[in-house]
């Protein structure tokens, strides 16, 4: 190619030769810090009884993972952390979208923290079906409990779990709990047929509702009513009380329509306003009456046990169920008998029943 500007009558002119085309990368920055190893379990533990946030962090990670190594070292710091647990009120916390669940949960904590006591709050966020993704936002909404040094605020996705509860939700109790936790708050995604895992977990369950949401016969038809030990109508203020305490005479009747419960206690109804703080320790007072009153009758300590053995049981379907889908030769048939189904060369039925066949035959 001719260059004009090269010409002897140029001579006037300076010509730059230029850089070379830059590398996409630039070549000076950091390289990215590798992840630090994984910790023995007997290090997380001594943290964990120790009370370092850091500690209880990574322990939950590991509990939440579904890598097997991670497992392993968590399944073990659970045993470890198992003596120094389940001295803690474990309280279940639960309502409609939009029933002020997570501003509550605040108040409710600054209510603990000034009585002395510590609080984990188990955050259960709601898990995308299509993305299986999750926003983890509800500490956002705490604002107040979560820069207090004596709360430790802990969001989970759900994962598609039943009742929105997350998987590992009852092994990350018992961290909080040896931690030195003695008030364990856990918080729903929202209230449904369904909605009903967490009341294996706790010991005193909280349904928040709000007026006008439909008449005493709508509160009969949710059977989540028949588990919840107090029912408190939120958003009790200005032009709102007197729905409020319409809403909680109707749920008070209902109430009597239910069989009696079997601890002996008698849900209450109350109303109160999370946003403005009114009524908050009233809330509390009743949770503390329903606490003397199954320590008293020894229900307490009957409902723990039947709990752990509700959970021996659930842990069992998740060790078979994690043994069959892992299996690479159980992948295999499924990927064969979905083709199947999915080109109705054969019924869901028959499809299942040849690939359990084969698994069974594989484990005699």
């Amino acid at each position: 190619m001719e260059h004009p500007e090269n010409d002897q009558k140029y001579t006037g002119l300076t010509v730059n030769s230029g850089v070379a085309q830059p590398p996409s990368v630039n070549p000076y920055a950091n390289k990215r810090p590798r992840r630090r190893p994984l910790p023995p379990a007997s290090e997380l533990v001594e943290g964990i009884l120790k009370g370092e946030l850091n500690a209880l962090s990574r322990a939950v990670t590991l509990v939440e993972s579904i890598a097997p190594d991670h497992y392993a070292i968590a399944q073990e710091v659970i045993e470890k952390c198992l003596p120094h647990s389940g001295h803690s009120r474990r309280i279940g916390i639960t309502g409609v979208p939009g029933a002020g669940k997570s501003t509550s949960i605040d108040v409710f904590g600054l209510h603990v923290l000034r009585k002395g006591g510590k609080l984990a709050v188990l955050a259960i966020d709601p898990s995308s079906e299509r993305t299986k993704g999750s926003i983890l936002g509800d500490k956002t909404r705490m604002e107040k409990l979560s820069v207090q040094p004596g709360a430790f605020i802990r969001p989970s996705p759900s994962a598609g779990s039943l009742g929105g509860v997350a998987r590992k939700t009852r092994e990350t109790i018992v961290l909080c709990e040896a931690a030195g936790y003695d008030n364990i708050f856990v918080e729903t995604v929202g209230v449904g047929q369904s909605e009903t895992a967490v009341h294996s977990m706790v010991d005193f369950f909280l349904l928040i509702q709000i007026a006008g949401a439909g008449d005493e016969l709508q509160g009969i038809k949710r059977g989540i009513m028949e588990m919840a030990d107090g029912i408190v109508i939120n958003k009790a203020d200005g032009d709102n009380i007197g729905p409020a305490q319409l809403a909680q005479a109707q749920y008070r009747s209902a109430l009597h329509l239910f069989p009696p419960t079997a601890s002996g206690w008698q849900p209450e109804v109350l109303t109160y306003s999370g946003y403005y703080e009114l009524g908050i320790g009233e809330v509390w007072d009743m949770i503390d009456r329903y606490f003397a009153f199954v320590d008293a009758n020894g229900y307490f300590h009957r409902r723990r046990s039947e709990q752990a053995r509700y959970w021996m049981y659930e842990t069992i379907d998740e060790q078979l169920r994690n043994n069959f889908y892992n299996n690479p030769e159980i992948s295999a048939a499924l990927g064969a008998a979905e083709a199947d189904v999915l080109a109705n060369r054969r019924s869901s039925f028959a499809a299942a029943t040849e690939v359990l066949a084969r698994y069974w035959k594989m484990r005699q």
